[in-house]
């Protein structure tokens, strides 16, 4: 882990303005910064940016935070992937415990192999001649960084010879032992290298040239690989993932190379393995459209439909592409069918229609018996979903089906239904609010005269002031310029208005109370009369209620 020292350090060499401006353009409006929001589509400025309190804050959407949790939200990276990035942009060393120090050594093994297999594909001229058949350009050949790994005595004399420690290469994947010794996981292939989502190396694919039983390989299961968690290309495809809002999901390494090649540059490809749950907290990042780029066998459509059942579970947009009569992406851009995979990909079948067409398909529905299963599959994925989309596809599987839409039921769980509340505001309450945020001294004084009871619409967001002044969800309060900056003087009168409406309502509420005796109530009222006095005469009173 990075040491937490490391981590304050960098905070104080970052400023909020300055760190935006490097990924958004922003400009100076009044004490702030304005710009159109990046997690969102808008054309009127609602993203400001605070040098005075180092904060960020969209009045459209809602997000803020600091420069570090910008830097998360707008790069999609994990925590500790944003301390090591802006450590790198601002030249602040980090300090790391041993485990890290071990995992960096770990990174180096991988990335010295991988230029040692690099440069013996610009060596190989069969391989070259297999990358060049497939149609793939020497520019991807660099941008994919692919290479060839030799005999397996050659892989361990390489690293023998410049002393790489072999236990390390054991536990990466890069050799093994066995009843011979040590040897090479990855023998006479053409290598493709596999990188995490914070750009580092993890482990390799490999395809064979010289006729190996198994085509492809992976590095196997290591602690930097986990092949149900990877996405090939991910790195390189993350940024347009975001700017295009769209993901394609491959089958293979040479069908991502040659979709980018083809300017296709949000395709990656699961790593020999179906889409799985482990994909979807990467997959999900920036919410893009998912396509699923599959073959037309019958492995590929079973894949596309278990992925289609779970991605529809989870919400996700997008749909499924089935590529016919053999052909794949790579073969459509090698035969210059570019425009006709920019149709394909631009109408994809949803995933819910898809994978009802899929269950339908398994049976025979001109059978009773048959139909009568199709409807019992399909109904029972249909309860999955969401309310609306049940509503909405209920009148699909009918059609399918070709019978009437009363045979088919609905979940009774709302659990799933949201209801948008009309939200309420009330300028005066924030206002204090503000006041207090901007100026936390405040807090004590008010806190003798006032109580979150007090606030008839905004309760909630004085009792996370008291919990947590920090919070970053009361940054909307603090940069809305709609609201007033009060001075003490400001602040005291509001206060007066707050209280002197609570103790008049609390006099009335008390007047009609069945509850208490007749001595309770008169103390009470005397009470809230005495108090009412005094704020009619200027003066805050201890709240004693």
């Amino acid at each position: 882990m990075i040491k937490k020292e490391s981590i304050e350090n960098l905070k104080n060499n970052l400023d909020v303005v300055d760190v935006v401006s490097q990924f958004i353009e922003v400009k100076k409006s009044g004490a702030n910064f304005k710009a159109c929001c990046p997690f969102h589509g808008e054309s009127t400025p609602s993203f400001v940016v605070s040098p005075a309190k180092q904060i960020y804050h969209c009045f459209g959407c809602g997000v803020g935070g600091d420069s570090i949790k910008f830097v998360m939200e707008y790069e999609k990276l994990s925590y500790p992937e944003t301390i090591e990035k802006l450590a790198s942009m601002y030249n602040v060393n980090l300090e790391y415990d041993n485990s890290n120090i071990a995992q960096k050594q770990d990174i180096r093994i991988l990335e010295e192999v991988n230029k040692y297999y690099q440069k013996l594909y610009v060596n190989n001229s069969t391989t070259k001649e297999y990358i060049s058949k497939r149609g793939i350009s020497d520019f991807s050949v660099e941008k994919f960084e692919i290479g060839y790994a030799p005999s397996s005595n050659d892989t361990i004399n390489y690293l023998k010879s410049n002393h790489y420690n072999l236990s390390e290469a054991i536990e990466l994947g890069i050799i093994d032992t066995g009843t011979n010794g040590l040897y090479s996981r990855f023998i006479e292939r053409i290598t493709f290298p596999i990188y995490g989502v914070n750009g580092k190396i993890v482990g390799f694919g490999g395809r064979t040239i010289t006729g190996h039983n198994a085509k492809y390989v992976n590095s196997p299961q290591t602690k930097l690989f986990n092949k149900s968690k990877l996405l090939y290309g991910y790195n390189l495809a993350k940024e347009n993932i975001y700017k295009k809002n769209q993901l394609i999901v491959c089958e293979g390494y040479l069908d991502v190379i040659m979709l980018h090649q083809a300017g296709f540059n949000t395709a990656v490809a699961t790593l020999g393995t179906a889409l799985t749950k482990d994909h979807l907290p990467l997959i999900r990042r920036g919410e893009p459209k998912i396509i699923l780029a599959y073959d037309g066998d019958k492995a590929g459509l079973n894949a596309a439909y278990k992925a289609s059942v779970m991605l529809s579970q989870g919400e996700f947009d997008g749909g499924v592409v089935i590529f016919e009569d053999g052909l794949d992406p790579a073969d459509m851009v090698k035969d210059g069918k570019i425009e006709e995979l920019n149709k394909i990909f631009s109408n994809p079948m949803p995933f819910i229609p898809y994978t009802i067409d899929y269950i339908v398909s398994k049976y025979d529905i001109n059978n009773p018996s048959q139909k009568q299963k199709a409807l019992l599959e399909a109904n029972e994925y249909l309860k999955s979903l969401g309310i609306i989309y049940q509503d909405e596809y209920k009148r699909y599987i009918a059609q399918k089906l070709n019978i009437r839409e009363t045979l088919i039921s609905v979940s009774n769980d709302n659990t799933r239904a949201q209801t948008n509340n009309l939200v309420k505001i009330d300028i005066a309450e924030l206002c204090i609010i503000k006041a207090i945020l901007e100026k936390p001294s405040r807090l004590d004084s008010v806190l003798d005269v006032v109580d979150s009871s007090m606030f008839e619409i905004h309760k909630n967001e004085f009792e996370l002031l008291l919990n947590n002044i920090e919070d970053i969800s009361l940054n909307s309060i603090v940069l809305n310029d709609k609201l007033e900056d009060y001075d003490d003087e400001r602040l005291k009168s509001e206060l007066l208005t707050l209280v002197y409406k609570f103790y008049s309502n609390k006099l009335t509420a008390i007047s009609y109370d069945q509850s208490f005796n007749f001595k309770e109530k008169a103390n009470l009222i005397r009470k809230i009369k005495d108090n009412i006095y005094q704020l009619k005469r200027g003066n805050l009173v201890t709240y004693n209620l």
